[in-house]
């Protein structure tokens, strides 16, 4: 227990809510069975799949998405508070129940079609790809306002006048004077049904769509009271501590009898490549590990050399598919002398400082999990496969989640505990120390491209090529969560968004020898990094000034050229040429658009240093323009990270390991001045998470181009070998 707070019981979870401070409210109406619709507690009304209208007033919205720092809980629910008519210190959030009404529109099944469709649909409830506010706003709205009608619909029979006559302003239903909260009217509310169609208020019309209001769970995490998975405490729970041998491999021994002669040790358990302690705390568990000193073999021997190696040679004789063509390349290209770079990107690994944890308990038929997932349908999946249950009688308690980095994709710690509290016969926590959760880290995949370009006699590009090696990220996460094949990787963000009359982008299979996953930004991060750094490059090869050559051919992308040039234009952009410190980059994606003035240098100590970011962002309608500054800022540091930070070292086929302190990463002293501009839109919303991740590394590195004449065509930097 925190502070005083209330304990963590089994029908606890966060909500956010309430006048600004964070509330604990108990889930005893949680729906226990697949698909179970949203249920109300006592006096408290529903209102459609999404919402709940108690007598108090305070509004529930039910929440698809996962929380992991990014606002989904604040843009969702400032969403629904505007299409209602209610105050912001009305709402509150919970996650939604299991069903096939809250799966994510915007995540593609074309990879799962092994899966019964209606089951593929109902997992696919997933959090990523800056996908969030975009997928949900118009079933938000749509559910808001139907709750709308039927809310107008109840007060205007109590007062006996026309429906039309009547609107909602600040949680109360209003005619010509007289009005009632919310809650006095929920209830005869909700035996009304909801209008079809809906009628939905003209955009901007109410008081809080686009505000900067203040983040749900903003008060909960100041005073501790929001509740992460390993704050969960159950009656009876023990504690385990874990160790994975690499991928595909196994135990072959282990000081099995020291590690029983710990005090406070329960068991200890041996499974399928992995060996836990379980104890009456986790530091007695974790301690009966290390003096059992585990040893595992692997099939791997995979390594940082090897891999680089598998990339090169795909690179240079895999066989390619188009995988889009604009023009006829080949013909256009013939008997020319294309420009022509190669560039390449480690595996990215994640850097959340939250553990990989989990909770399970077999509590009568039913088995009940705690455990931040991204996925938690699929996560769901996996807990019901290792206690031989039926999904339906798996209750998934979807926790916050402590980083935003995509490493929740993957609920690797869920299968585990699962194992644990059925050989214990009582609740169990698992924890897997931060070295192991490094050790089976599913790095974001690598890149190796070959890029060429033909100039053409205007000074612009005539034709464009990428030839690109890479693993799936997202979709190759889902597909080896769903069991369905391995899926070519989606590159269409590739294609720059350049008026290029000949564009021909090529995609080479190549099995990288790790196992890879999703990673903040997925593929848009890698294009981004490619394609700007090699149009500044081709730029500067014709003389060109790089603002002026990217804005001529940007006539068919007004949004982003507007982007690029408020960028510069905020910056004090003084054209790039050599000696320079300032690069630009700019980037569409995720239904969005960027672009960023980055001031860079070298150091003495051959360190990159950034002085100063200037990004200027089209995000279509802001919902809650501060979450957007504090998604791009946090963006920018999260890419800044992944580009001057070494990239982890592969050994036997997983990354190795490293302290917090040996990572490389940047402190705060050496944080860059951050400005971020809003570009005012009446497009619908677009994606923000992982949309500063496209354009950082290419800023910065055309920065060093301008100022030292080095070309960084390799992520993450290393100055001395350029």
């Amino acid at each position: 227990m925190k502070g005083g707070l209330p304990p963590i019981d089994r029908r606890t979870l966060l909500i956010g809510g309430g006048a600004g401070v964070g509330l604990v409210v108990a889930l005893a109406a949680w729906p226990r069975i697949y698909g179970g619709a949203l249920r109300g507690r006592d006096r408290e009304a529903v209102l459609g799949p999404f919402l709940k209208v108690a007598e108090s007033g305070r509004i529930t919205l039910a929440v698809p998405q996962a929380e992991t720092g990014q606002g989904t809980w604040t843009g969702l629910a400032q969403i629904v508070a505007d299409e209602l008519g209610a105050t912001w210190e009305q709402m509150a959030v919970e996650p939604a129940p299991s069903s096939p009404l809250y799966a994510n529109p915007l995540i593609d099944i074309a990879g799962l079609k092994p899966w019964n469709v209606r089951e593929t649909r109902a997992r696919l409830r997933v959090t990523a790809g800056s996908t969030s506010v975009r997928a949900f706003e118009a079933p938000l709205r749509n559910a808001a306002a139907a709750a709308r009608a039927m809310l107008i619909g109840a007060a205007a029979k109590a007062w006996d006048v026309p429906e039309a006559e009547c609107d909602t302003q600040d949680g109360s239903v209003i005619h010509e004077g007289k009005r009632i909260e919310f809650g006095k009217v929920a209830a005869d509310a909700a035996n009304r049904s909801p209008p079809n169609p809906v009628a939905l208020r003209a955009v901007g019309t109410g008081k809080l769509a686009g505000q900067p209001l203040p983040r749900l769970d903003l008060p909960p995490k100041s005073d501790g009271s929001l509740r992460f998975a390993a704050d969960v405490r159950l009656p009876g729970m023990v504690f385990a501590s874990l160790r994975i041998a690499p991928p595909g491999g196994r135990l072959t021994g282990f000081a099995e009898t020291t590690a029983r002669r710990v005090a406070g040790v329960r068991d200890v358990v041996i499974g399928d490549g992995w060996l836990a302690a379980v104890g009456e705390t986790w530091a007695a568990a974790e301690r009966a590990l290390v003096v059992a000193s585990p040893r595992f073999t692997g099939p791997s021997d995979a390594n940082t050399s090897t891999i680089s190696a598998a990339l090169n040679a795909a690179l240079d004789h895999g066989d390619a598919t188009t995988a889009f063509e604009r023009g006829d390349y080949s013909a256009t290209v013939a008997g020319s002398r294309p420009l022509v770079a190669n560039y390449s990107v480690a595996p990215g690994q994640h850097f959340g400082l939250e553990p990989l944890c989990a909770t399970a308990w077999f509590s009568g038929d039913r088995l009940e999990v705690w455990a931040p997932a991204l996925a938690s349908e699929f996560a769901r999946a996996a807990a019901a496969r290792e206690a031989g249950m039926s999904v339906g009688q798996v209750v998934f308690y979807p926790m916050a989640v402590g980083s935003d980095s995509g490493r929740a994709i993957d609920a690797d710690a869920v299968g585990i505990v699962v194992a644990l509290a059925k050989r214990a016969a009582r609740p169990v926590q698992l924890t897997i120390p931060t070295s192991t959760g490094a050790n089976h880290d599913r790095p974001r995949p690598p890149l190796a491209a070959r890029m060429a370009a033909l100039p053409a006699p205007g000074g612009t590009i005539e034709a464009w090529n990428a030839r690109l090696v890479t693993e799936p990220g997202l979709e190759g996460a889902l597909a080896r969560l769903a069991g369905a094949p391995h899926p070519a990787a989606e590159v269409g963000s590739a294609v720059p968004p350049y008026g290029i009359p000949t564009i021909r982008i090529d995609r080479v299979a190549a099995k990288v020898p790790i196992q890879t996953g999703y990673l903040r930004g997925g593929f848009e991060a890698l294009a981004g990094f490619v394609t700007e750094s090699f149009i500044d490059e081709v730029a500067r090869a014709l003389g060109s000034e790089p603002l002026a050559f990217r804005i001529g051919m940007l006539g068919g992308n007004v949004r982003l050229a507007r982007a690029i040039m408020a960028a510069a234009a905020i910056g004090q952009w003084d054209g790039g040429a050599s000696g320079s410190t300032m690069g630009l980059a700019c980037a569409s994606a995720f239904g969005s658009h960027i672009g960023l003035l980055a001031q860079a240098h070298v150091g003495p100590d051959q360190r990159i240093v950034v002085e100063r970011l200037v990004a200027a962002v089209d995000v279509g309608r802001a919902i809650n323009p501060g979450l957007v500054r504090q998604q791009i800022e946090g963006g920018l540091l999260s890419a800044l990270q992944l580009a001057t930070a070494p990239a982890p070292e592969i050994v036997a086929g997983m990354p190795r390991a490293r302290p917090l302190r040996s990572l490389g990463l940047n402190r705060l002293a050496a944080t860059p001045k951050i400005e971020v501009e809003l570009i005012p839109s009446n497009e619908p919303p677009g994606g923000v998470s992982g949309l500063a991740s496209t354009v950082l590394a290419a800023a910065v590195a055309n920065a060093i181009a301008a100022g030292s004449g080095r070309r960084l065509r390799s992520l993450p930097f290393d100055v001395r070998a350029a």
